[in-house]
């Protein structure tokens, strides 16, 4: 638990319940999201007032999710799919690949594929899910539907309620989560967690190859994410 979410309500005794319950409520939302720690409120402030307004949202969303494993697909995935608009990352960072964290995302409301997959992982993550249960994943996806030959690079979120069993898939493209079978218009190519990478049937567990990736989870921890 951040400092920020314990101290606060300490310094505001003084100023009355009025002032007060803005800053208790807060705290709560702090508390409910056990085991972790989220940023402090002057951190999501550097990215702008939509940043914070959004930040707040998102926290009530993860303080009411739903406690299985599938509500908390459902919940996560229906936020984002429909607070944040989907934009190329040379209309949104001016350039062409690059990994926003869910605060960058929240400031600027729109996110590549990645950034989706991105922020419903760090949610998924602060409620408690399991880190062997969910992987970004790399995919081609084929263009005007399953039959096309058309490909364009994607990243989705694919959930193992097991390891060896068939995954669901969160797509910013939609917002039903469906079996991977469901979806013949995306090709897998590889999928990574903070543990392992995996390409084909093999895994590896040199996830810090993947530099960008590396490079996002030192930006979470710098912002005041752990989970």
């Amino acid at each position: 638990m951040t400092t920020s979410c314990v101290i606060a309500p300490l310094s505001l005794l003084r100023s009355g319940w009025r002032a007060l319950l803005p800053v208790l409520l807060g705290w709560l939302l702090c508390l409910a999201v056990t085991g972790s720690s989220l940023p402090s409120e002057q951190t999501v402030a550097r990215y702008g007032p939509q940043a914070q307004r959004l930040y707040r949202d998102w926290q009530a969303m993860l303080n009411n999710a739903g406690s299985s494993d599938s509500a908390r697909l459902k919940d996560v995935n229906e936020f984002f799919n429909r607070r944040i608009t989907y934009a190329e990352n040379s209309q949104v960072w001016r350039q062409e690949d690059y990994w926003a964290t869910p605060l960058e995302t929240f400031g600027k409301g729109m996110a590549d594929c990645k950034g989706f997959v991105i922020a419903k992982y760090v949610s998924l993550r602060l409620l408690g899910m399991a880190p062997d249960k969910i992987r970004l994943t790399y995919v081609k996806a084929r263009i005007g539907g399953p039959s096309s030959n058309v490909t364009q690079a994607h990243m989705v979120l694919a959930y193992y309620a097991s390891p060896t069993v068939e995954p669901l898939i969160l797509d910013n493209l939609i917002t039903s989560i469906q079996p991977a079978s469901q979806r013949p218009d995306l090709i897998p190519v590889f999928s990574f967690n903070m543990e392992s990478i995996w390409v084909g049937g093999t895994q590896n567990n040199n996830v810090n190859r993947l530099t960008r990736w590396k490079q996002l989870l030192d930006k979470l921890k710098t912002e005041g994410f752990a989970f």
